[in-house]
């Protein structure tokens, strides 16, 4: 299962909005792509539908979808948005990445 946070729901249910996407009906796909400074890096993007093989998960009226292959390393991941002073962004915290690089957005196994 992959977790939201409240200010992560926020900030994605704001985003979709302004892209054309509904927060009810549509979804969150978040994916892992090899590549990045650590080997793995992490994919967002909004989605209209699902694939056969996807994942789904609804969380704090969220709908995630995560591929088959992509599951595997997201297990137990929280979504957050950070606003700080070093950058905005949506931040993975992943108990499976064993090492992550500076910026956040890659990891390894």
């Amino acid at each position: 299962m992959i977790q939201v946070s409240e200010t992560a729901k926020k900030k994605v249910i704001s985003l979709m909005t302004e892209e054309g996407f509904d927060a009810a009906t549509d979804y969150v796909r978040v994916g892992v792509k090899s590549g990045g400074c650590s080997g793995l890096s992490y994919e967002l993007n909004f989605d209209k539908k699902k694939e056969e093989t996807d994942k789904v998960f609804e969380d704090n009226d969220v709908r995630i979808i995560v591929d088959k292959k992509s599951f595997l390393y997201l297990v137990g991941t929280v979504l957050e948005y950070s606003g700080g002073l070093n950058g905005k962004g949506f931040v993975f915290n992943n108990p499976n990445a064993q090492r992550t690089c500076g910026c956040g957005e890659s990891f390894s196994m």
